[in-house]
């Protein structure tokens, strides 16, 4: 049971009732009746080989609100993507399942590489963005919602707290983040967002100052949810990064585009639980350690669009900074912990802490070397300027994907 305290400058909404999942689906039937919703899937071909996946869609499929579905599978070969098109026909739901490594969006994605508006990297940003743009090209929903396909707790009232606040006509909502405690197995979880995050907000803010860009972030209970809603024209404008970025970029996009009250996040689950990537100590090329660096250098981009100047003595200053911050959370977590019979080892937290300090010099380094970094994939709306028919050959190209592979 959350508690009702509005701390930070975005509205939370709050789960202070356990609303029975029948009542808030009954009130989203009616407000997809006259704005239609959709959801994205962003997912791996291994995923559907897991046991996440499967119950999701499980549970999915009787969902009676969604207009639309929309599934970006990554990492597939043609027999693989047949497999998943017969693995997702069981959603009873209007759907299709865009085949990112597929012969047409190839060449399609190659078209606008040579125009230079695709994105430059492959992963979720990527796949993510695909899928937006067939939100926009199918135009069948006003409302989206878009969550992870490796959790482990899945419920579909998590669906239904995500999409609520864009979906209800009399809020004025574009866009809503996801939140939740993230505990399992007897552990705190959330490593990145506990012991990188926030602690490295509350830095900047003693380094650089107190701004409006870094008081709206650290307003955000769990900045790194991959679960988010919004109305269908964000998708127009929104850039987003295409490395791990992709959460503190779309937030900084939010940021960029909307006042603070066309916002909200709410609390969408009692217990969440996915796939937990490696530590990576020895590798900063994979696993939390990249994630971290990816993170980092996002804020400080954001910062620096805004005027902030940055030096290799100011990221000494947020590094040490940072440091002192971060080992008092630890503390604070642990009691947390204890109080509610978790276990946190504070060993392990503290050498992640000693890691997301070195890469905080290596993220300013990073910046100062390639000012110029671009890791942003342009707007749909820069797309369609370049290409005025790319909805149109987007749109094709799934269709005939699916008619060609499904037999229909």
């Amino acid at each position: 049971m959350a508690d009702f305290y509005q701390n930070g400058i975005i509205t939370t909404l709050h789960n202070l009732n356990s609303r029975r999942v029948e009542d808030l689906e009954s009130e989203l039937v009616q407000f997809s009746k006259h704005r239609p919703l959709g959801l994205i899937l962003p997912s791996l071909y291994s995923e559907l080989e897991g046991s996440a996946l499967p119950a999701i869609i499980d549970q999915i499929k009787d969902v009676p609100y969604l207009n639309e579905i929309v599934i970006g599978l990554d990492r597939a070969t043609e027999d693989q993507y047949k497999r998943a098109l017969t693995f997702f026909g069981q959603l009873k739901q209007p759907h299709r399942v865009l085949w990112n490594e597929g012969p047409r969006l190839r060449a399609l994605d190659e078209e606008l590489q040579s125009l230079g508006v695709a994105p430059k990297e492959l992963g979720k940003g990527r796949n993510v963005w695909y899928c937006m743009g067939y939100i926009l090209a199918s135009n069948k929903v006003e409302s989206v919602a878009l969550h992870d396909c490796d959790i482990v707790t899945y419920d579909r009232s998590l669906l239904a707290k995500l999409i609520y606040p864009v979906a209800n006509p009399q809020f004025n909502y574009e866009f809503c983040k996801g939140y939740y405690a993230r505990v399992a197995d007897g552990k705190i979880n959330g490593r990145v967002s506990r012991l990188l995050v926030t602690p490295l907000l509350r830095a900047l803010q003693h380094s650089v100052g107190h701004n409006d860009y870094l008081d709206f972030m650290d307003s955000f209970r769990y900045p790194l949810a991959g679960e988010f809603s919004f109305r269908r024209d964000v998708l127009n404008d929104i850039r987003i990064p295409s490395d791990w970025g992709l959460e503190i970029g779309v937030l900084s996009e939010m940021h960029r585009n909307y006042s603070h009250n066309r916002l909200c996040q709410a609390d969408i689950a009692d217990a969440y639980d996915h796939k937990h990537q490696d530590l990576s100590l020895n590798n900063d090329q994979g696993g939390l350690s990249k994630m971290s660096i990816d993170i980092t250098k996002a804020l400080f981009r954001k910062l620096a669009t805004q005027g902030t100047t940055f030096s290799t003595e100011t990221f000494r200053t947020i590094k040490a900074t940072y440091f002192r911050i971060a080992l008092d959370f630890i503390e604070t977590y642990h009691n947390d912990a204890v109080m509610n019979g978790l276990k946190l080892d504070i060993h392990s937290e503290e050498k992640a802490v000693e890691m997301f300090a070195q890469n905080i010099m290596k993220a300013g380094s990073s910046f100062l070397e390639n000012p110029m970094e671009t890791p942003f994939i342009p707007s749909w709306n820069r797309v369609v300027s370049a290409k005025p028919d790319v909805f149109e050959c987007l749109r094709n190209a799934v269709e005939e994907d699916t008619k060609e592979f499904s037999g229909s």
